[in-house]
């Protein structure tokens, strides 16, 4: 998956690659590309929302990490992550990304 819609706060963009592993409700990824030299993620997926926390450490060398909550859509047979995320390392600011399967 990459990102195809970034919130103005987001650092992750459409260089960022995504790759997703699932065992049973339990998610996690591992992920870099434009401004993430590596970040991952875990979480769990209950029916259509995935919850995950994550961290991941800029090519600048800043460490960051937060909380997401994601609305999973199914659109032309692709998933679509709608997620909304609160910054725990800047203060709880919160934003939008939208991530699409490549």
């Amino acid at each position: 998956m990459n990102v195809i819609e970034t919130a103005g706060n987001g650092i992750v963009n459409e260089l960022t690659i995504f790759t997703f592993s699932q065992k049973d409700n339990f998610i996690s990824a591992t992920y870099s590309g434009g401004q993430i030299l590596k970040g991952y993620l875990v979480g769990i997926l209950n029916q259509n929302k995935l919850s995950f926390s994550y961290c991941q450490l800029q090519t600048n060398g800043r460490m960051d990490n937060g909380q997401s909550e994601c609305d999973i859509l199914i659109e032309n047979e692709k998933i679509k992550l709608i997620e909304h995320f609160t910054w725990g390392s800047k203060n709880g600011e919160m934003g939008i990304n939208i991530f699409q399967e490549l």
